[in-house]
């Protein structure tokens, strides 16, 4: 096992805080109209994680980009065009409610490991990028489905 890089385990960790307050803000109503009352209802509950999911998935077509650029040929015309899906996954399944685009993004999240992997694979991506996407993957998930489920 090759170890996370500390700066993309800590920024990968600091991406999961809103996530994290979203769920947070789920499960405590007191932090919820506490949270409502100073910055707004766009910062609470599923709204924020939603929100916030889908400009994840957006940013990370750009980071598969990025690996798509490592590739030669043909392998890295197919890396360009599957490192656009997570974007348009997120553009084309949000705004349906809260429930159907957590599930959504639940999917997208998904499906985005799966093509981590798939760049890993290939040596496009570091050693250790599919330790930290199993994690950051995980708990983003978990915060998700408190949001859609609870």
């Amino acid at each position: 096992m090759t170890t996370i890089s500390r700066s993309a385990l800590w920024l990968g960790l600091a991406g999961v805080i809103p996530f994290f307050w979203g769920a947070l803000t789920v499960m405590s109503p007191a932090l919820s109209d506490m949270t409502m009352r100073s910055v707004g209802p766009r910062f609470i509950g599923p709204y924020v994680m939603l929100f916030y999911g889908t400009i994840i998935l957006s940013f990370m077509s750009g980071v598969l980009w990025g690996f798509a650029t490592k590739m030669d040929g043909a392998q890295a015309g197919v890396g360009y065009a599957l490192s656009v899906i997570p974007a348009l996954w997120a553009f084309f399944t949000s705004g349906a409610g809260v429930q159907s685009t957590g599930i959504s993004l639940m999917v997208g999240f998904v499906g985005l490991l799966a093509l981590d992997w798939l760049f890993w694979r290939h040596g496009a991506a570091p050693p250790w990028w599919m330790q930290l996407r199993v994690l950051l993957t995980g708990l983003v998930l978990i915060c998700l489905a408190v949001g859609v489920f609870l």
